[in-house]
């Protein structure tokens, strides 16, 4: 099956069997069912086979999975066998939160540079990146070799600033601006709005609430 065959709701499965295999390798676990996986995930055994499946399948009939190899393959899968380098447009409190975050840094995500359109900023450090000024991104970018932009900037800066992105031959953006880009196929963004998943935990509330007083 090619890549373009496989759901991004499999895709979006991957890095949640990632993280749970990472700890069960911590644990020193050696080998895993996948209804041991399923108990701990609760995704149901038959899903689990389904989504290897899609990628050789990795177990073996009557052993199971191999923790340590289904880990480094499944790492392989999400590219995490190589590094990426990043730039971080907009180094507010969300952005030095993320660039502050060393576990990218783990799992192949290399800090580059950070940017922002406040003077007062200018010189200042993340984790010994120095904070430049925005006009500088563009050749940052073209002479650095960066892959991935992360753009924690309002939303009204955003789309202009994601056109001189793709300008400049970056490869994705990580989007927290509260707007969804429209950019080329050959652009990968990922969208992350914060206040949507604030609201999905408001409905899951409400919702428990209501199934109490039913």
């Amino acid at each position: 099956m090619s890549d373009k065959d496989i759901s991004q709701a499999v895709i979006s499965r991957l890095p949640r069997y990632f993280r749970y295999l990472g700890d069960l390798k911590e644990r020193g676990v050696e080998r895993i069912s996948s209804q041991e996986l399923s108990d701990i995930m609760k995704v149901t055994a038959s899903q689990i086979r389904q989504d290897f499946n899609n990628f050789g399948g990795f177990g073996q009939q009557g052993y199971g999975y191999n923790v340590n190899y289904l880990y480094d393959e499944i790492g392989k899968i999400l590219g995490l066998d190589k590094t990426h380098s990043l730039v971080i447009i907009g180094a507010g409190h969300l952005g030095q939160a993320i660039a502050g975050y060393t576990n990218f840094t783990r799992r192949g995500f290399v800090f580059k540079g950070a940017f922002d359109k406040n003077p007062a900023l200018f010189g200042t450090r993340i984790r010994d990146v120095e904070v430049r000024p925005v006009d500088e991104v563009v050749d940052f970018i073209r002479q650095n070799n960066i892959e991935i932009a992360v753009l924690t900037i309002p939303k009204e800066q955003a789309v202009p600033m994601s056109q001189k992105l793709i300008d400049s031959g970056i490869k994705a953006i990580w989007n927290f601006a509260h707007v969804d880009l429209d950019v080329p196929d050959n652009i990968q963004v990922e969208n992350v709005h914060l206040s949507d998943s604030l609201m999905k935990l408001s409905y899951n509330i409400d919702r428990y609430e209501k199934t109490l007083k039913s």
